[in-house]
């Protein structure tokens, strides 16, 4: 349990560290899993403006469309939810073939 205290503040560190430099930010948190899910609820990835990021919601299967969605998140400033499922072509075409369903809310920093 210490680890993920630890993971989870290194994650919100990252992202004052990156506000504090000027730069755009973007929290991503998983909000809901179901079935066979990599990363558990409350697991977060923190993204710049360029795309860089930090941390996991997925273990890799659909971080690249939650990548681009924060980072439009930074642009627009609007939060979004995102779903991800088996039963969702887009989860298909994100590589999310574990058999369950995992949603992640997604929000500008500051």
């Amino acid at each position: 349990m210490a680890a993920t205290a630890t993971a989870a503040e290194d994650i919100l560190g990252t992202a004052a560290s990156w506000k504090a430099e000027g730069r755009g930010v973007a929290l991503a948190t998983v909000t809901l899993t179901w079935g066979s899910s990599p990363r558990p609820v409350g697991s977060q990835l923190v993204v710049d403006q360029n795309g860089n990021m930090m941390g996991s919601v997925s273990g890799g299967c659909i971080e690249g469309a939650v990548v681009r969605e924060a980072v439009e998140a930074i642009r627009d400033g609007k939060p979004r939810m995102l779903d991800f499922g088996v039963t969702d072509e887009q989860a298909w075409d994100v590589g999310l073939a574990c058999g369950g369903k995992v949603q992640v809310f997604v929000e500008r920093v500051g």
